[in-house]
């Protein structure tokens, strides 16, 4: 898409080249993979790609080697998805797959773990819910007991970051989303797994989550030096 949540930052580049702290959120993602063993990606483009190709070049710099599947008409996200898994080399037996929005921490070796021993096909990484608003508790008599400012509520929910096999490209629509058409399938069949994890994740979809994202950032970082 084009990030219109996100505009005027997406005026001139693609969603996942909002910069948070001087650095695009891409370049987050690029880090947090590399720092896992991943040497090898392929980044998905659309709108304004000519800015992130510009970027991150052929990966050298990141030590690590960058292709690009680029949509020359919109695909949504299961057919560009379906698009740049034919880039994914022969003897490749699964992919990481990202959404470009997202930040986090989380150890990718549990939930492959995961993936590999439960034989699934794809497998969601979910992360816990937290309500957007603040929650009022109350008594039996309606009296106000407690305020919680953005708890973490019971539920999971889609964290944008999936393990999948490779046979599932033939699953994938040419058109359409994947998670209104491939996943429903496979969870019907039983080859639809879910990785649970309260690591840190954040989804940036608004000017409000570029703030604040940017603010924990600053905070986890002034925390290095506190801790000395």
């Amino acid at each position: 898409g084009k990030g219109e949540r996100l505009r005027p930052f997406t005026e001139d580049r693609p969603k996942p080249m909002v910069e948070i702290m001087g650095i695009p959120m891409l370049g987050y993602q690029l880090e947090w993979l590399r720092g896992q063993g991943v040497t090898d990606v392929i980044l998905s483009c659309g709108y304004r790609h000519e800015v992130i190709e510009g970027y991150f070049g052929d990966g050298e710099r990141l030590g690590m080697r960058v292709g690009y599947s680029v949509e020359h008409e919109p695909l949504g996200r299961g057919g560009a998805l379906r698009l740049a898994l034919g880039q994914v080399p022969d003897g490749e037996d699964l992919v990481i797959a990202t959404n470009g929005d997202v930040i986090t921490n989380l150890k990718l070796a549990p939930l492959i773990a995961s993936h590999r021993a439960r034989k699934m096909l794809a497998t969601i990484y979910l992360t816990p819910f937290v309500s957007p608003y603040g929650i009022v508790e109350t008594d039996g008599d309606d009296r106000v007991t407690q305020f919680r400012e953005k708890p973490e509520l019971p539920y999971w929910i889609n964290g944008g970051i999936y393990v999948l096999a490779r046979a599932i490209r033939e699953r994938l629509p040419e058109r359409g989303d994947h998670e209104t058409t491939t996943f429903p399938d496979l969870a019907r069949g039983g080859k639809l797994g879910a990785f649970k994890s309260p690591a840190y994740w954040r989804g940036v979809d608004t000017i409000k989550d570029v703030t604040e994202v940017a603010s924990e950032m600053q905070r986890r970082l002034l925390s290095l030096f506190r801790e000395g």
